[in-house]
């Protein structure tokens, strides 16, 4: 509650020749559709009741000050309630009027400094139209009542139980997976029938797609793809999200020329957004008083997967992931990284290698023996030529080993014993649910004809005993068949990810940036210049070995062609 004191001004202020008069008008997010407390309605009450203040020609009304979608929790973050106070610290106003203090104030200590202390301190006038009625030229102590200490009390404890309502409300929402910014992210615009939902603006998702492909497919930096945007005049996603007519603002805005820069186009290729995943709840205002933001540590993120339309798959954005750990750095004045880049390693220190240039070749070295010590690391030497041929003859090799697993898997899945024991195995698995049921009804009965004295109590100990041992017996029997059914649904087809991606290069003659990032996870290179390749998909290649070998042992036991 606001302090109460006697003011020191016991006489009213001095009577004006004419009274400057500064209207103030606050609609907060929180008003929502309020006919009543619209901007429109409290100017025209305002302009209603001012006459009736002043005697005939002794006011002009100098401003209209209109903080609309602003909390009254803080005076700082009202634009324009600091330009009325500015203006009434120069002298342009001496009378300020409101509709009632709520639109002026939601904080009571705030509400006590203006106008126990402010007002006076600058012979202002201050006029609220409704309860409590205030005006500090006719009655200067009516600022100390009891009623306005209780009304900016009120007032305060109003906004602190809408905050909370308006928290718990958020919270819900990003647990459904609902969208509660005010603009939707690049990519992305707010469905017109539910503005909790996005869909999928396709001019800017076309966007997000090419600099995924610039970035994995091309081997473009960050910084390229920046220069190639710009150069193709699309603008940033500020300056687009204003282009569409939104009155979208950040702290940054003044200072955005429309612009992409490797900063934006980094965020952009790392937001798990474009694959669905909605991660809100990142930020959180100090208080309902405070309203500076602060990071929320990210186990207590709200994440929900699938909660919008992909624009990227997941593989295309798991490579993007995978780019960013590498030593990806360009050329000299060009916007490719090189061929190799983040992937060549040596092989005894395991260090990235270093790329110089020597008599107009390129070679790669072992970073550690050439930047740090000769006596930690050999040379590892390797001329650029000779490695391409070495990476190129390795990768044409495995296409050629997948293409010949692909094979194979075809004529295993086409097998007809593969189809016969599927069917085999679920009608065996039928009969034997079939029989646990008919044991389970069995024992259900035993107790109702000991007690009926159908049976003696030796009889049903007996029966029970072994109606129990072969219910037992059918459900390890039926787990058992399950499992075998389970692991027969869990065939691979020639659509497996691991086979389709190599195959995909097929009769390859040349290495590309794109081929390497989607093939090779890393490229070790050994003092004797040998090159060994470590492959991506190297557990499914394990997997797929071993539904072949047990694939190919199954047709042997049944009778059918070893393949």
């Amino acid at each position: 509650m606001a302090r109460i004191r006697k003011s020191h001004q016991s006489e009213a202020a001095p009577k004006q020749n004419v009274w400057k008069v500064g209207k103030y008008i606050r609609l907060s997010r929180d008003d929502g559709n309020i006919v009543s407390e619209s901007v429109v309605n409290q100017d025209k009450i305002l302009n209603d009741e001012i006459p009736g203040f002043f005697e005939d020609g002794q006011y002009e009304v100098v401003d209209t000050y209109i903080d609309d979608g602003t909390s009254g929790t803080t005076d700082l973050e009202r634009q324009d309630f600091q330009r009325m106070v500015q203006d009434m610290k120069c002298g342009r106003i001496n009378c300020i009027i409101v509709k009632n203090l709520s639109r002026a104030f939601r904080n009571s200590a705030n509400q006590g400094h203006f106008l126990e202390e402010f007002i006076p301190l600058y012979n202002t006038r201050f006029i609220s139209l409704y309860q409590p009625r205030i005006d500090t030229f006719l009655d200067p102590e009516i600022v100390h009542s009891l009623e306005v200490s209780i009304t900016g009390f009120m007032n305060e404890q109003y906004a602190y139980k809408t905050s909370a309502d308006v928290r718990r409300t958020f919270r819900h929402k990003r647990e459904r997976g609902e969208f509660i910014g005010a603009f939707a992210p690049y990519g992305y615009a707010k469905d017109p029938e539910n503005k909790n939902a996005l869909i999928i603006d396709e001019d800017a998702a076309q966007v997000v797609r090419d600099v995924f492909h610039w970035f994995i497919s091309e081997g473009m930096s960050k910084a390229g793809i920046a220069k190639r945007l710009n150069e193709y005049g699309i603008l940033n996603p500020a300056a687009y999200k204003r282009s569409k007519g939104l009155r979208y603002e950040n702290p940054h805005c003044k200072y955005n020329d429309g612009l992409w820069s490797p900063t934006t186009i980094t965020r952009m290729l790392q937001n798990p957004l474009y694959i669905g995943v909605m991660r809100q709840g990142r930020q959180r205002v100090i208080s309902y008083k405070v309203h500076k933001r602060t990071a929320v540590p990210e186990d207590e993120w709200c994440i929900v997967e699938n909660a919008v339309p992909a624009i990227i798959d997941r593989a295309t954005f798991q490579a993007a992931q995978d780019l960013h750990k590498r030593d990806t750095r360009t050329a000299p004045g060009k916007r490719e990284v090189h061929l190799f880049s983040g992937l060549i390693r040596c092989a005894d220190c395991g260090k990235s290698m270093a790329r110089h240039t020597a008599r107009g070749l390129v070679y790669y070295q072992c970073r550690t023996s050439r930047e740090k010590s000769k006596d930690k690391c050999t040379k590892h030497s390797i001329r650029l030529d000779v490695l391409e041929k070495a990476v190129l003859a390795a990768i044409q090799k495995q296409i050629e080993l997948v293409d010949s697993l692909s094979e194979i898997i075809e004529e295993i899945n086409n097998a007809p014993i593969v189809h016969t024991e599927s069917i085999r195995l679920n009608a065996l698995l039928v009969q034997r649910t079939k029989g646990l049921e008919k044991v389970t009804g069995v024992l259900d009965g035993l107790y109702m004809d000991w007690k009926s004295g159908d049976i003696t109590r030796e009889q049903y100990r007996r029966m029970k005993l072994r109606f129990e041992e072969q219910s037992q017996q059918l459900q390890e029997t039926i787990t058992r068949i399950q499992s075998e059914c389970e692991t027969l649904a869990q065939s691979i087809d020639t659509e497996n990810p691991y086979l389709t991606t190599f195959l995909k290069y097929r009769n390859i003659e040349s290495l590309s940036r794109g081929l390497l990032v989607k093939l090779v996870d890393a490229i070790y290179v050994h003092e004797d210049k040998s090159v060994e390749i470590k492959f991506d998909f190297a557990d499914q290649y394990r997997r797929i070995a071993e539904y072949i070998e047990t694939k190919q042992v199954g047709l042997c036991e049944n009778g059918g062609k070893a393949v």
